[in-house]
């Protein structure tokens, strides 16, 4: 039997998927990405499960959209000893290792990783035994929480933040360290050839926007802000406003945005370093199986707002590269609907391991080999138990409960989601059509009672 790949799981955290070089980006700097997108697949339509931090990282560990595991909203966390494909790998004898951020903030912080470096585990206090809330009353807590968005904005620029820089910076420390003594460790004889996942896994460029003086300097005035943007005309879509001249200056704008760019420039240096250890320790890169991708994207002042949450492109499509020279030609682009669920299914496609049953995962591997057809072209996002994206082709149907109005954007007619096709007859049978998949999906007044699993179902595209 052959030796399973090695596995290099990149990520960082808000990146938005065209702030790249790759993605046609001319002024951020991100020689690393860009290599690797020109030696890989670069898939175009990449979406996140949740356009939020924690569901999403574990939907995508689950293989899972939020309502199949059960993580719908922020602060909720996957059941202890879930089958995450960390687990599911070390179960096939694969070292499993995580340098950084996985936001598993419940009682089981590892989740099937056999290793965890880099930034320290949190244990939120509804998991502390005897927490005594009479005696947390007795003191003042004060700046508990994030800044507002314009705070985050009018205080950008140079510095290091302490759950990004800080943080990171151990990450990557972690992560060099790790390569050096599983491979080459200098004091010890060791011979281990089990194949090894390891991920390393970034904070920034989530805010605060905060970046090296050097880089600051670079894009302080190459950066294009954007300007007189109209709001949209929605109850959730409008909201986290920063309106330019009001809540913050033209100037503080441009500042947060150039220190977004460096963030991007700093974790492609970083990533940089990781590649450069494992080929200083005598590894072929071209076989480990590379993946890189972010958690959801950032506004980043686009439609006047700012943060993720949002079903737009800038928010809930992400960056998403998949580099293996051994195994499918690279120097493509796929522009198929995929999710990051996806990534369970494939990585057991690509290594050779069955894939578990229950999953909304298919295995994008048909695609990376060029075969798009009977791919079921549809991505799914979810955001607080009750918004809900379908996005199938061209078109992204949105629901917001029953107070709020559906939308439906045509990227093909409207590129920059200004307006809602949802009314047009033209548009009559696709808008049945996503409400009945609403309804499959456990949304609305008319959801299926009996719901169990959202999955895709098996693309005939996928092999059995």
């Amino acid at each position: 039997m052959p030796r399973r790949p090695n596995i290099l799981f990149l990520m960082s955290d808000e990146h938005r998927a065209d702030v790249a070089g790759f993605a046609g980006d001319p002024v951020v700097r991100t020689p690393v990405l860009d290599r690797l997108a020109s030696e890989g697949v670069v898939f175009t339509s990449a979406y996140t499960p949740s356009p939020i931090c924690v569901p999403m990282r574990q939907c995508m560990a689950a293989g899972q959209l939020p309502r199949t595991c059960g993580v719908e909203r922020y602060g909720q966390d996957l059941p202890p000893n879930s089958l995450t494909f960390a687990r599911w790998f070390t179960q096939y004898a694969y070292e499993t290792c995580c340098c950084g951020k996985l936001h598993h903030d419940g009682p089981d912080q590892m989740q099937g990783w056999k290793r965890r470096i880099g930034s320290v585990a949190r244990l939120t206090d509804a998991f502390v035994e005897g927490l005594r809330p009479e005696e947390l009353a007795r003191y003042r807590s004060i700046g508990d929480g994030k800044w507002s968005d314009a705070k985050e904005i009018a205080r950008a620029g140079v510095g290091r933040g302490p759950n990004t820089h800080v943080a990171d910076e151990l990450s990557l420390q972690g992560a060099l360290a790790y390569i050096q003594c599983r491979f080459a460790a200098p004091y010890y004889d060791r011979l281990d050839d089990r194949p090894t996942m390891l991920k390393v896994s970034f904070n920034r460029p989530h805010y605060p926007y905060f970046t090296t003086e050097d880089r600051f300097t670079y894009y302080l005035n190459r950066v294009e802000p954007y300007r007189d943007e109209p709001v949209f005309d929605h109850p959730f879509l409008g909201q986290r406003q920063v309106r330019p001249g009001v809540d913050a200056t033209e100037r503080e704008i441009r500042r947060a945005v150039a220190a977004y760019y460096g963030m991007i420039d700093e974790i492609d240096t970083d990533f940089g370093q990781v590649l450069e250890a494992l080929e200083h320790v005598g590894h072929d890169l071209d076989d480990w199986i590379v993946i890189y991708t972010s958690d959801h994207g950032e506004m980043l002042g686009q439609h006047g707002i700012w943060e993720k949450q949002k079903f737009f492109e800038a928010s809930a499509r992400v960056p998403l590269i998949i580099r293996w020279p051994r195994g499918f030609a690279g120097g493509r682009t796929v522009d198929a609907n995929v999710n990051l669920c996806d990534l369970f299914a494939t990585l057991c496609e690509l290594a050779g391991l069955e894939t578990p049953p229950g999953l909304d995962s298919r295995s994008l591997v048909p695609l990376l080999h060029g075969q798009t057809a009977g791919w079921h072209n549809e991505s799914v996002s979810q955001f607080a138990g009750r918004n809900l994206m379908i996005k199938r082709d061209a078109l992204k149907y949105q629901y917001y409960g029953p107070e709020m109005p559906e939308v439906l954007f045509d990227l093909a007619a409207d590129p920059g989601e200004t307006r809602s096709f949802l009314d047009e007859p033209a548009y009559a049978d696709a808008v049945a059509a996503f409400r009945r998949r609403r309804a499959e999906l456990g949304f609305g007044p008319d959801a299926d009672p009996h719901y169990t699993n959202a999955g895709y179902g098996p693309s005939p595209a996928v092999k059995s």
